[in-house]
């Protein structure tokens, strides 16, 4: 491991553990998912083999879907103990919160004003509006996709509640939140951490737990320039992890986006053979 701190810490352990739980259980609920959408295909087919059959891909899927939602529940009770609550609720809308502020509005149309050369380029903080809205779009993604499965999973609860085309249309609603989500993880999420000049060829910050600074100084200088002012930057400076550590981050991270890509570019393929 090198002893130059070159690299500044951006997540705990914590974080990246949830983080990871969250990325596998994605993987494996939009694999066993599609293994029974695509069933008429012969991918579809050899997918659902994967997890044993038809049937039995069903079965994974509650339970990965059941644990993913415990996982989000722990999550959010994670959330509360991190919030400042002597300050509350002034440190929601501070620059090292998540909660998206006026700020996030305008940098995202400056954004795309020096995407197309007509503005400069916005000095981004500690988070950036994409940051935000991979962030928040989990939390969307789950009331919808989490209730939708439920409602699913214990059918007869449900339409003591529901008329029974109200199960129709959670299916709809599921798969469709579904797609949506895996278009946006496997296209636009993947593009943003591993596929911009200064990530390639992966951006192992939400493994390593600590991102580039030269690249950080040139991303978010209003973060460094915070906390250069503050006398904070040297404390949370790092030096990167070695050579062994960072084959496994390579192997485990383009693991995940081969299978990622494989899922998304198998249903693109044989969308013509979709089971709704």
């Amino acid at each position: 491991m090198s002893s130059e701190k070159n690299r500044i810490k951006r997540f705990t352990v914590t974080q990246r553990l949830f983080h990871t739980l969250l990325m596998l259980s994605f993987l494996l609920l939009g694999a066993t998912g599609l293994s029974r959408l695509y069933l008429n295909t012969g991918w579809g087919k050899w997918l659902a083999g994967i997890f044993g059959g038809y049937e039995a891909a069903l079965v994974v899927h509650k339970y990965v879907g059941f644990f993913m939602i415990c996982g989000f529940i722990i999550h959010s009770l994670y959330l509360l103990t991190k919030i400042n609550w002597n300050n509350f609720p002034n440190n929601l809308v501070g620059p090292d919160s998540l909660v998206p502020r006026g700020k996030d509005v305008s940098d995202f149309f400056c954004h795309i004003g020096w995407f197309i050369g007509f503005r400069e380029l916005p000095r981004f903080d500690r988070w950036g509006y994409w940051e935000k809205f991979d962030y928040w779009a989990v939390f969307w993604g789950m009331l919808v996709i989490g209730i939708t499965g439920l409602m699913m999973a214990f059918p007869l609860f449900a339409t003591q509640y529901m008329p029974g085309w109200g199960l129709n249309v959670a299916l709809w609603v599921h798969r469709i939140e579904a797609f949506l989500a895996m278009a946006h993880i496997f296209i636009i999420h993947f593009f943003i951490a591993h596929l911009r000049r200064h990530n390639f060829p992966m951006d192992r910050t939400m493994f390593e737990g600590s991102a580039d600074l030269e690249a950080v100084k040139s991303e978010k200088p209003s973060w460094i320039d915070r906390l250069e002012s503050k006398g904070e930057l040297e404390q949370i400076l790092v030096s990167e992890a070695g050579s062994q550590q960072k084959a496994v981050f390579y192997m485990f991270g383009y693991a995940m986006i081969a299978a990622g890509l494989f899922l998304l570019i198998g249903a693109l393929v044989n969308w013509h053979s979709i089971s709704w």
